[in-house]
């Protein structure tokens, strides 16, 4: 039987590059998403021996065990999950409708520990792997990022504390950091961050990477030449000399006189 993988927001972007990468690999993947036509649409493109579309919200508990029970049976195991679904809004903190604020917060932390307690028992029984997808603006507060920023470093501190919690399950944990991949998600995006690092990463280059942490045993994994060179360059300054590089990064001006 070959190795199963779970994998949310498998629509479109990055879920849908991982998908197509494991399976042409060899590995039988569920397309999780609440877009239904988009994952019946991929799942009839992979072919339905090795996809499954599985139409389900991460931020409902009942819907992704169904999913689950539907993807590996009652008693199945699972090898992977690629906790990949997410949303984006980009603004001034005060300036975006409370709305927007609960759902970066209910999608992108929320849903990862939804999907994560459900999927549990099914990762321990195959001593599996879960692969989540964080940020490069987990790296530090990202101005015009504030929310979806702190939803990332939710999902980058989970990680390093489910990697101590379940290794005594044998369940392996990952944490993917890219900088800003070309995905439907960013589309209609602007900002200063943006411009001045640049749209670099396609979504097969961070696919590939998910098929790396799959497979390895490090925890953390930051994709992007840019984002990773900026990160070694700023790593060890003082706080305040951060502090200003995010604040130049951003556009943003010092404090008012």
């Amino acid at each position: 039987m070959p190795s199963r993988a779970f994998i949310t927001g498998a629509a479109s972007g990055i879920g849908r590059a991982t998908a197509q990468l494991f399976v042409q690999r060899g590995w039988r993947v569920a397309l999780a998403d609440r877009d239904a036509a988009g994952v019946t649409a991929l799942a009839a493109e992979l072919g339905s021996e090795r996809a499954v579309a599985c139409p389900c919200d991460v931020t409902d508990p009942d819907s992704v065990r169904r999913a689950l029970d539907g993807f590996c049976g009652p008693d199945g195991g699972l090898e992977l999950l690629v906790n990949n679904a997410g949303l984006l809004h980009i603004g001034p903190f005060e300036d975006m409708p409370p709305a927007a604020h609960r759902e970066l917060i209910e999608v992108n932390a929320r849903g990862v520990v939804e999907v994560l307690l459900a999927a549990f028992p099914r990762l321990a029984r195959a001593r599996g792997a879960a692969v989540n997808i964080s940020s490069a603006s987990a790296a530090y507060g990202s101005a015009d990022y504030a929310t979806y920023s702190a939803s990332k470093m939710f999902v980058r501190g989970l990680s390093e504390a489910l990697d101590i919690e379940w290794r005594r399950h044998g369940i392996r944990i990952a944490c993917i950091m890219p900088a800003f991949v070309s995905t439907p998600m960013i589309e209609g995006w602007r900002s200063n961050a943006m411009d001045r690092l640049g749209v670099q990463l396609r979504p097969a280059d961070v696919a590939a990477v998910i098929w790396k942490a799959a497979h390895g045993r490090r925890l953390t994994w930051h994709v992007g030449w840019r984002y990773r060179v900026l990160r070694a360059l700023s790593e060890p300054l003082p706080a305040g000399v951060k502090r200003r590089m995010m604040r130049w990064l951003s556009g943003y001006p010092g404090s008012p006189a």
